[in-house]
């Protein structure tokens, strides 16, 4: 090998380092930001946004509590990343099973399981939706709810289809009481259970689903 030639491999060898250093970087501070997102979810549940301190959740995470603030702007920042984050989850996730459903039954079938499947992995996130959706911003709040109101429409263009001459605002009410229904299922189960665990996924799904189903197909 030529002098020439070992300087451009050891050139190509330290720009392809220097490429993928920012890259393991910016994985880990991915990685640190969600643990802080999924330890705001359990804190908040648990105890409420007004009764979760940054150095709380910062020590939850793993990191201090000032390191908080390389992340997020403050705590109202961190329930704004959770809950438009999810939302925007749930109306993409939605849109794409009935995208991919070969027609109406399917699509609501598909979004049954798509919610319920939301559901029993994300209790703790519903509860603080439910719960602390006022402690954020106005703004962000708004976005939540436009997204929210985007996600309702989607179920119940399916529901249109399904149920031609049933107007439009009894839809809406089926579809909010198929989520009321698969909602507070998995966190009402943990609540009454003597163990503190959630019921097992295998024994609720096919519960919430007949009975989403026979609401909503009826």
């Amino acid at each position: 090998m030529s002098t020439t030639e070992g300087v451009h491999v050891e050139l190509v060898e330290e720009t392809a380092e220097q490429e993928q250093e920012p890259t393991q970087r910016s994985l880990a501070k991915a990685s640190r930001r969600q643990a802080l997102l999924d330890a705001a979810a359990e804190l908040f549940a648990q105890r409420g946004f007004n009764g979760v301190s940054i150095e709380e959740l910062g020590a939850a995470a793993g990191v201090s509590g000032p390191a908080v603030y390389r992340h997020f702007n403050g705590k109202q920042a961190v329930l704004a990343a959770l809950l438009l984050g999810v939302s925007e989850d749930l109306l993409s996730g939605g849109q794409a099973v009935v995208d991919a459903s070969p027609d109406a039954q399917q699509a609501i079938r598909g979004l049954i399981e798509f919610q319920i499947d939301f559901a029993l992995g994300n209790a703790d996130i519903i509860r603080v939706q439910d719960r602390d959706l006022a402690s954020m911003n106005e703004d962000d709040r708004h976005q939540v709810r436009t997204l929210q109101r985007d996600y309702v429409a989607l179920w119940v263009e399916v529901l249109r289809l399904l149920h031609p001459n049933v107007e439009q605002l009894e839809l809406r009410v089926q579809a909010h009481a198929a989520f009321g229904l698969i909602n507070s299922t998995p966190h009402s189960l943990r609540s009454h259970s003597s163990s503190g665990k959630a019921t097992p996924a295998r024994i609720a799904r096919p519960v919430l689903e007949r009975m989403a189903l026979a609401a909503l197909l009826a």
